[in-house]
């Protein structure tokens, strides 16, 4: 009987103890031109930052998905906008691939900012144990 109450208990600890949130952070890697792509990132940054409030979620778009940030051209500015003003969500762009496509920052969905590399972004937050995951197709 001591041994079962004993069990128990350290079940029921163990269940305590993982069921706390343990505050990540996540950099996202989007580089598509693909506006599913697009559309998909969004749904699981808005999904995670909902379901881990002290969480920190960053998306990294350069290459072929800078007109994910362009107003006029993306298919989820809207999304993005609404979801910038979150305290533990964070967009930016590569500038070099602004640069690169001629587009100037007026023409960024508001809340985006522009990083000088997107790569090294996404290096830095690694180095900073940040964790990592590719939106891709």
């Amino acid at each position: 009987m001591k041994t079962i109450l004993n069990l128990m208990l350290v079940c029921l600890f163990s269940t305590m103890i993982f069921a706390q949130e343990k505050p990540v952070k996540i950099v996202f890697d989007v580089t598509s031109s693909d506006t599913k792509v697009h559309e998909s990132a969004i749904r699981h940054i808005k999904l995670m930052s909902e379901a881990y409030p002290n969480s920190k979620f960053e998306m990294v778009m350069y290459s072929g998905a800078y007109k994910m940030v362009v107003k006029e051209e993306s298919t989820v500015s809207e999304d993005m906008a609404a979801l910038a003003k979150r305290n533990n969500v964070d967009f930016v762009v590569c500038q070099a691939s602004l640069n690169y496509n001629n587009i100037e920052d007026s023409q960024l969905v508001i809340g985006v900012r522009s990083v000088p590399d997107g790569i090294l972004e996404i290096i830095n937050k690694q180095g900073l144990g940040w964790g990592y995951i590719k939106e891709a197709k």
